[in-house]
């Protein structure tokens, strides 16, 4: 957007007497922008780019979805035998211990990625979760080793939530930078239709395993076939990722693809990642970050990772019926996540996010007495009422997150953000409603916990700024085509003096 001419703003005999010095200050506002400055996108490249950072991504939820979706069994096999919701509650502890080092992980590998690159961090964090999930899947049982079974679990789970720590912060980087501004939302959506895509292939999985498998056989051996199929994932993972070149925006911010002018001086010139400049200097949007990620994680985990648990232990249905009900809610929001990133592109990310956030404050308490009423089209219903307010964010939350920060610190801003409100709302949901609802004695306890997150994220979107088809902060113009781009060196062209 073109900053507001300071002719309007001063005193119209002031711009006669100094001429220069108005003319200096408008430059500075809306300086030249040669056509060298803006990115033009290669469409095949931008491509590549989603498709490894969503295979990432879809293999970060696959790791986190068939535990939660395991979580009873993997209760049964590690821990020692007695009540059944003590080993669903050390189950869910496990699960919320890898993200107790998530930020610790954002902040090893969030600055890594501004100081050597997103490609390279991407590729070791690829590394790392599939050797954390294959590993997990060869980890004896406690009737067999003892308490080094859930010591090994627990470790394996700390492997992973430290990789995780710079997944995300760097696929949605990575996406952001690669995209053209117009069409952020659109490629950025595909980040989460990963997430969705990991969900429904661990639950499609373990569905598959449970209807097929009985308890015991489950129990013996079954429930390592989903961990094990990490291994060969990870390997295709990470050779699309080693394929790919580094991002425009990161490339430019060294200085290896353009010579800088000046449109470009409020563009960085240092890759250096601070982590003391983060917490000092942007510590505002961090704290928005956070309450942002909190309000979405808390629903999406809620839906996502805990609903399928919630109806087999709640509501005493199979583990099967409630995998099965989710798989279907999970594959229609996959085929209209794309256009939800279409629609931020066109109308903005703030009124999509905030339709979500208030879908949730809304919806949660119908839907639930829904869900709990039982049968089919009820707790379908229930669940596409929760699962419609989700896409809203998980088909524009990739690239508003991304937009908050500069480039120089965007990658280990974002890592340290999302990991820090993952960390202390995400990871912790489920053994939250389930302690919850053990203490309160009802099981509405998951619709009020996503009123409340759902409340702070309506307040934490009424903060933020606009960004939808505008430039990265710290990086000059991406466009899709040439002509665009001589378009818009032409339109920000100053007058000249006569």
């Amino acid at each position: 957007m073109a900053a507001p001419d300071p002719h309007q703003a001063a005193d119209p005999e002031a711009v006669k007497r100094h001429p220069t010095l108005f003319r200096a200050i408008r430059q500075r506002k809306n300086p030249k922008l040669r056509r060298t400055d803006i990115t033009v996108t290669d469409e095949r490249a931008v491509k590549r780019a989603v498709k490894a950072a969503s295979l990432g991504n879809a293999m970060e939820w696959f790791d986190f979805g068939i535990y939660s979706y395991l979580a009873v069994t993997l209760g049964h096999v590690f821990f020692p035998s007695g009540n059944d919701t003590t080993q669903l509650l050390s189950s869910f502890a496990t699960f919320a211990v890898a993200f107790l080092v998530r930020p610790l992980g954002g902040m090893f590998f969030g600055p890594m990625g501004d100081r050597i690159g997103r490609k390279k961090v991407l590729a070791l964090t690829m590394i790392m979760m599939a050797v954390g999930t294959f590993a997990i899947g060869v980890i004896p049982s406690h009737d067999t080793i003892g308490l080094w079974a859930p010591a090994l679990l627990i470790f394996f789970r700390l492997v992973q939530g430290f990789s995780t720590g710079g997944e995300y912060g760097g696929a949605s980087t990575f996406i952001a930078e690669y995209a053209p501004d117009k069409r952020r939302g659109y490629f950025g959506s595909f980040l989460e239709f990963g997430t969705l895509a990991g969900y429904v292939g661990a639950a499609g999985l373990v569905t598959a395993l449970t209807a097929i498998l009985d308890s015991g056989q489950m129990e013996a051996w079954g429930w390592r076939i989903p961990f094990l199929v990490a291994g060969p994932l990870g390997l295709v993972g990470l050779h699309l990722r080693l394929r790919l070149d580094e991002t425009p925006a990161f490339q430019k911010l060294e200085g290896g693809t353009a010579h800088a002018t000046e449109a470009a001086d409020g563009v960085e010139t240092t890759t250096k990642g601070d982590l003391a400049e983060i917490f000092r200097q942007y510590w505002p949007t961090l704290i928005l970050c956070i309450c942002l990620v909190g309000a979405y994680n808390i629903t999406d985990y809620m839906l996502l990772s805990y609903l399928p648990t919630y109806l087999s232990d709640e509501l005493g249905y199979s583990e099967t019926h409630g995998l099965l009900v989710l798989l279907v809610v999970m594959l229609f929001l996959m085929l209209i996540i794309s256009q939800v990133g279409k629609l931020s592109d066109r109308f903005g990310r703030r009124p999509l996010l905030m339709t979500g956030m208030l879908g949730f404050f809304f919806l949660s308490l119908p839907a639930f007495l829904l869900i709990r009423q039982g049968g089919i089209p009820a707790i379908t219903t229930g669940m596409l009422m929760l699962g419609l307010s989700l896409v809203c964010m998980l088909g524009t939350m990739s690239a508003a997150l991304p937009a908050l920060f500069p480039t120089h610190v965007r990658y280990g801003s974002l890592s340290v953000g999302y990991n820090l409100s993952a960390s202390l709302f995400g990871g912790t949901t489920p053994l939250v409603i389930t302690a919850l609802i053990s203490w309160s004695g009802t099981n509405l306890m998951p619709a009020y916990y996503a009123m409340a997150a759902a409340l702070v994220g309506v307040i934490a979107v009424a903060c933020m700024k606009e960004t939808a088809q505008q430039p990265l902060a710290g990086s000059p113009p991406s466009v899709e085509t040439e002509e665009e781009a001589a378009e818009l060196a032409a339109a920000r062209t100053p007058d000249p003096r006569f």
